[in-house]
């Protein structure tokens, strides 16, 4: 485990987070009024039915009101125990919480998790939040026969940032209940073997090394623009340049399954997508509807996100 590049990543995420922060337009008030920044696909893999799903809303549009049915304690997650872990600033963990879940979001960065926890106050929807090293917590809540949860969601730019897979599986497995779910959706690796000009760059499968980027976290918010912003998009921080460099793990897609087969759980899903959500990993990227990117026009096609769902046996 490499607690030197989780720290110097805490940093890096710090100053971005506010960055990314800088683009979002009232979010307390979006969430407030029944918005969701969940996709499809995070529903679908958690099993939540087409008929309960949130509206969809164009970038920045504003909700009318909350769902009927969609009050926090109410919905198609009513009951159950979710740890959002790598949670960031919290707009999933919150839009969670508005499905019923009772909902813990876990992450590295102190300015996320100070900012989800105005957020939650501002949207008026019940979350806890703790600041904490994925790792840590993981520790600390397998050894606390309180911390036992139905479901551990992960999503988004998660994987890349553990340096242990064996050790998150196990700790993952530590405090689900038995039948929990872990739901994991994620960019898929081997889009990531190319650069932002789609130019083969990196090697697919891992040394066990870093890899290190000098310019650290990047403004992929702004880069990505109304897309990540359901609440409405903000010019906010313009030119950032992040001088805390980061350190990224590159796991293969047989690398996460593994780890999660090795610590005891069953797979029930696998998936392949060939789109992004919300976010342009590629500077050609065309928009789809539903907030979502694909390749360009004649673009040979290749998976650009993978989702799996695996269950603690009862």
């Amino acid at each position: 485990m490499r607690r030197d590049a989780h720290e110097q990543n805490r940093r890096s995420w710090n100053l971005a987070t506010r960055a990314h922060s800088s683009h979002k337009r009232d979010q307390a008030a979006f969430l407030r009024a029944g918005g969701s920044t969940l996709f499809p696909d995070e529903l679908e893999l958690l099993g939540v039915p087409p008929a309960a799903w949130p509206k969809a809303h164009g970038p920045g549009d504003m909700p009318s009101g909350p769902a009927e049915g969609s009050e926090p304690g109410v919905g198609p997650l009513a009951g159950l125990d979710l740890v959002h872990l790598q949670c960031n600033a919290g707009q999933d963990t919150l839009s969670l919480a508005r499905l019923g879940a009772r909902a813990l979001g876990v992450d590295i960065s102190d300015v996320a998790i100070a900012e989800a926890e105005a957020l939650a106050a501002g949207a008026g929807l019940p979350a806890r939040f703790i600041r904490a090293d994925v790792y840590d917590w993981l520790a600390a809540a397998a050894a606390d026969p309180a911390e036992r949860h139905d479901i551990v969601f992960s999503t988004y730019g998660a994987l890349p940032w553990l340096s242990d897979l064996p050790t998150w599986a196990a700790g993952v497995s530590a405090v689900l209940r038995p039948g929990g779910r872990l739901v994991v959706l994620e960019f898929h690796p081997f889009a990531f073997t190319f650069d932002e000009q789609l130019r083969p760059a990196y090697p697919y499968f891992s040394t066990g090394d870093s890899v290190v980027t000098a310019a650290g976290i990047g403004d992929y918010v702004g880069a990505s623009g109304p897309t990540l912003t359901p609440s409405g998009w903000l010019a906010g921080a313009t030119e950032f340049r992040n001088p805390e460099p980061c350190h990224e793990f590159p796991w293969t897609v047989a690398d996460a399954l593994g780890a999660v087969l090795r610590a005891g759980l069953a797979l029930e899903q696998v998936r392949e997508y060939p789109y992004t959500n919300g976010c342009k990993i590629f500077d050609a990227m065309r928009p789809l509807p539903g907030r979502r990117f694909a390749l360009p026009e004649g673009a040979p096609g290749m998976p650009l996100m993978f989702g799996f769902v695996a269950r603690k046996p009862a």
